[in-house]
């Protein structure tokens, strides 16, 4: 399965390319929190309780979760994804589509009958309903009040919404029945960290739980994460620079034959007559984005970095 980033591809297909890579197939903030010094113990002891505790309390602050019972901390968001369907009996699935292709792979896996459907309307009798929200990569984004009409078992997948208003996620009012799952890595740019969360009734979550185990987050993950969700000034500062370099990409895209058909303040979906040799051109430079096969006319890029890195994709592109 195609993912993004995944720089070493590139480099075997395009080996005459400019170093550095500027990698652009992934929506993770390209300017990351800053990790200052760990303690030594976060590396050199097991995880301890105190420590998931601090960090699901600063996670549920962040999230307006009101109860640290209908919150758990796993080892990225990836694991989650993979483990629910371990968890629920067969079932029918649907999932709002075209959307991010892991969800419909780790249900099938697990032998759930699995169909992709192209909106809420058309998952009515389904007993597991999956929706990336905001959607990857289109970017759509539904209302909670139409998600609250989902009959069975609701899956939102909220990898993105961190920089939308508070009131475009479940978290703070959740629905019964309903499993949210927020990622920590993209918008504070540690995708290394490995680090996301479930939300949901406590006895799914009790059942997550004993499905990730103990210590299932690192100790270098509890005390990042903590920081980081705890540092509103650093989130906001960044929101508002994202939303600038978002609008600087759209329009250089514009400028060369794009059209922007969706994305959030951390990557933008364009569509292109010749995609595939857009990509190339821009491959051959050193610029990685992301394709996609079952819509060859689109190509999804995160930011660039700084401006250097932007004069890199303008020159690229012209």
């Amino acid at each position: 399965m195609a993912h993004g980033g995944d720089l070493s591809a590139a480099r075997r297909r395009f080996p005459e390319a400019p170093e550095p890579w500027i990698d652009l197939s992934t929506g993770i903030n390209p300017v990351p929190y800053p990790v200052m010094n760990l303690p030594s113990e976060a590396w050199s002891r097991l995880p301890t309780q105190p420590l998931e505790q601090a960090l699901l309390e600063a996670a549920a602050a962040r999230y307006g979760v009101r109860d640290l019972a209908t919150i758990a901390a796993a080892p990225g968001t990836q694991a989650l994804i993979q483990l629910l369907p371990r968890i629920v009996p067969k079932s029918r699935v649907a999932i709002v589509g075209p959307t991010y292709d892991e969800h419909e792979a780790c249900w099938a896996r697990q032998g759930h009958d699995v169909s992709i459907v192209a909106n809420l309307d058309s998952a009515a009798g389904a007993d597991v309903v999956i929706v990336v929200n905001p959607n990857n990569p289109t970017g759509l984004l539904l209302p909670p009040a139409t998600l609250r009409r989902t009959n069975g078992l609701l899956i939102v997948d909220e990898a993105f919404v961190d920089l939308f208003p508070q009131g475009a996620s479940l978290t703070g009012n959740l629905p019964p029945n309903t499993i949210v799952l927020r990622s920590f890595g993209k918008v504070y740019g540690l995708a290394g960290v490995r680090l996301g969360f479930a939300v949901a009734e406590k006895p799914i979550i009790d059942r997550i739980r004993d499905e990730l185990g103990p210590w299932a987050v690192s100790g270098p993950a509890l005390e990042i994460g903590r920081r980081a969700l705890a540092d509103s000034a650093w989130l906001e500062a960044a929101a508002a620079r994202l939303a600038t370099d978002r609008r600087r990409l759209d329009t250089l895209l514009v400028s060369t034959g794009c059209e922007i058909v969706g994305g959030t303040p951390l990557f933008c979906l364009a569509r292109h007559a010749d995609a595939a040799g857009l990509a190339d051109r821009l491959g051959r430079q050193g610029i990685h984005v992301r394709q996609f096969a079952r819509s060859p006319q689109w190509l999804r890029l995160g930011l660039p970095a700084n401006a250097a890195e932007f004069g890199r994709l303008a020159s690229a592109l012209a």
